[in-house]
């Protein structure tokens, strides 16, 4: 869709919420001359795992001092927790491509993830009703917010100092499938796999200004330090689920370059099949790469 078709449908809504501002109490407004220079407050999408089961997970929510969007149900219902017009209680501190935090500009999705009855962190697989639930309401999300598919990331991703969910069971492939999240181009990890066996692998510098460049917040010491294994070990819970170490070997390394690389991204489109996806603006890294 062209920007100046999105301003102008953004502009029409809003005329037609101008009447009901004149049935509000306060002071007189002239709200004629609307600016096309805007869009959705909600610019990130944040995907959970509870770790609990639905009893504990709805109180919680509801009565505890966190809260969310929100809540899937593992027989696919949602239920809806807070308005999307307002603030939800989901990230805390975190952080995704510059952007922190991520409370006020984004949507919480919080999933069930521990059968009714089970311990608490149980690790157990999600059932087909509920990610098709999933899948159906962060297309919806990110439909009417024209949240870009980089922009749609798992709580560890943004807040990997104590976070690892929606962890390395929830089926991110069901999302690049939809096209609503990108993955990598194969034939680019493979080409880098082959460079990095052959010639040895980059050093840490070079990782953690990658890291930074694919979005998350990561110290810039040069060092295998504790943050960089675990910004790492996220990392590999999102595109390398098999196998989690927190270690810069080969195989991450390969799909992290691939995903930082011009024409590293792509997204499935319903109608055009692969296609290259690069952000705009562009993104940078917060880390020299020496």
């Amino acid at each position: 869709m062209s920007a100046h078709r999105k301003s102008g449908l953004v502009y029409g809504a809003l005329l037609s919420l101008v009447g009901l501002a004149g049935c509000q109490h306060g002071p007189s407004i002239n709200w004629g001359h609307l600016s096309r220079n805007q869009d959705s407050r909600v610019q990130f999408i944040v995907v959970h795992a509870t770790e609990i089961d639905f009893p504990t997970s709805l109180q919680v929510l509801t009565r505890g001092d966190v809260s969310s969007h929100y809540l899937v149900d593992r027989d696919g219902t949602i239920y809806g927790l807070v308005p999307e017009s307002r603030r939800a209680w989901h990230a805390g501190p975190s952080y995704w491509e510059g952007a922190t935090p991520l409370n006020p500009s984004s949507i919480g999705i919080e999933i069930v993830s521990v059968p009714t009855g089970m311990p608490e962190a149980t690790e157990a697989g999600f059932p087909e009703a509920q990610i098709t639930a999933v899948e159906r309401l962060v297309a919806d999300i990110a439909q009417r917010h024209e949240v870009r598919p980089d922009r749609i990331v798992g709580h560890g991703e943004v807040q990997p100092e104590g976070r690892t969910d929606p962890g390395r069971l929830f089926p991110w492939q069901r999302l690049i499938a939809k096209g609503l999240v990108p993955t990598t181009d194969p034939r680019l990890v493979e080409q880098f796999t082959q460079d990095f066996q052959n010639h040895g692998l980059p050093d840490l510098n070079w990782v953690q200004s990658r890291l930074s460049l694919q979005g998350y917040q990561v110290p810039c010491t040069g060092d295998l330090d504790p943050p960089t294994r675990r910004v790492l070990s996220v990392f590999q819970g999102r595109y390398r689920q098999s196998l989690i170490t927190g270690e810069p070997d080969v195989e991450t390394l390969a799909i992290l370059a691939a995903l930082t690389s011009p024409g590293g991204r792509r997204v499935l489109s319903p109608t055009e099949g692969w296609r290259d996806f690069q952000p705009d603006p562009p993104l940078h890294s917060h880390c020299p790469s020496r």
